[in-house]
């Protein structure tokens, strides 16, 4: 194992997405994103899933020299950006600002981002936007891996949600996740171990609950309870694919074919600002937050996070050395 820094994960990144046809413009914002994961301790999403990254730059699935651009429009509040099939993170960027500023103006305002690439970890954009004082929501759909409650045939992708709350005297209260009950870097890791999986993880192809991690991934994952679960995806897939002019999970080939079309996904952001709708909303959220704190042993949603967080600022990163190896490969 190497312990590497910060800004070492966040140069090494770099590098390695330059060397792989990511221009600069397209390299660094994703660069700084592998290191807010690594630094989370969110691995599996950072360095861990460089190599794909890499391996998709070099196949044509992303356009490491695209130039995302805001397309022009007539509502004040709606944000529209096209990610011209680069990673999803320099479109954010280019948008969060205007989208700060609309929601600050009119109260509430919408980012779409259209023909982009996963943008990760869908938490850290959410936290930037709770950063400038506003509530963020968060929607962006993914490749098919789940079927509607019910069904066989894989409609849904993992399509994650995520919002995030400005607090007055502390870090912004965050929340991540999937629609599935895990996500397909856990169940795809079990089917490299050979190791059994629970069985409401996911179905085989008739169905079926499954406790085999290869017919899980042939078949379909499972919603995160159940039905209510696959409600939530469907919402997100028509906040981030069909509202915004996205493909459809369902047309989007699997992150784990190296090369072919870009998957051409979406997001879609919403900004509130509190201060539009009524007063005190900084001292509720604190006794809210407080009431959470202090009925032990609940925490606060991101907790684990911050901590793993403050100490990678302080001690660095472990990496393994067959990850660096595969990186510089």
């Amino acid at each position: 194992m190497a312990r590497l820094s910060l800004a070492a994960i966040e140069d090494l990144s770099r590098t390695a997405l330059r060397r792989a046809g990511a221009a600069a413009h397209q390299a660094d914002p994703v660069a700084r994103a592998i290191r807010r994961a690594e630094a989370d301790d969110l691995s599996a999403v950072g360095l861990g899933y460089l190599p794909v990254c890499l391996a998709h730059l070099r196949g044509g699935k992303i356009a490491g020299d695209a130039v995302p651009a805001r397309r022009e429009g007539h509502r004040l509040t709606a944000i529209r950006i096209d990610a011209a099939s680069g990673f999803a993170h320099p479109s954010f960027d280019i948008g969060v600002e205007p989208l700060a500023a609309a929601a600050r103006g009119h109260g509430i305002a919408a980012l779409s981002i259209v023909r982009s690439y996963s943008i990760g970890v869908l938490g850290h954009p959410v936290e930037d936007i709770a950063d400038r004082g506003l509530i963020a929501l968060a929607f962006t759909n993914s490749p098919p891996n789940m079927a509607p409650w019910g069904g066989r045939k894989k409609l849904f992708g993992t399509n994650p949600l995520a919002f995030a709350v400005p607090r007055a005297d502390a870090p912004p209260l965050v929340v991540d996740q999937a629609t599935t009950a895990v996500t397909k870097v856990r169940l795809a890791a079990a089917a490299t171990s050979g190791a059994a999986i629970p069985p409401d993880w996911a179905f085989d192809v008739d169905g079926k609950p499954t406790t085999d991690p290869k017919a899980a991934l042939a078949g379909s994952m499972a919603p995160s309870g159940a039905a209510k679960g696959a409600n939530l995806a469907l919402l997100v897939e028509v906040l981030a694919a069909a509202l915004t002019g996205a493909n459809l999970s369902a047309d989007i080939a699997p992150y784990a074919v190296g090369e072919g079309v870009p998957p051409g996904t979406g997001q879609f952001f919403i900004a509130i600002d509190p201060t539009a709708f009524a007063d005190g909303f900084a001292e509720r959220i604190g006794r809210l937050a407080g009431a959470i704190i202090e009925d032990a042993p609940a925490r606060l949603p991101g907790a684990r996070r911050l901590a793993a967080r403050a100490h990678a600022v302080r001690a660095g990163v472990e990496v393994d050395d067959a990850l660096l190896a595969r990186i510089a490969a």
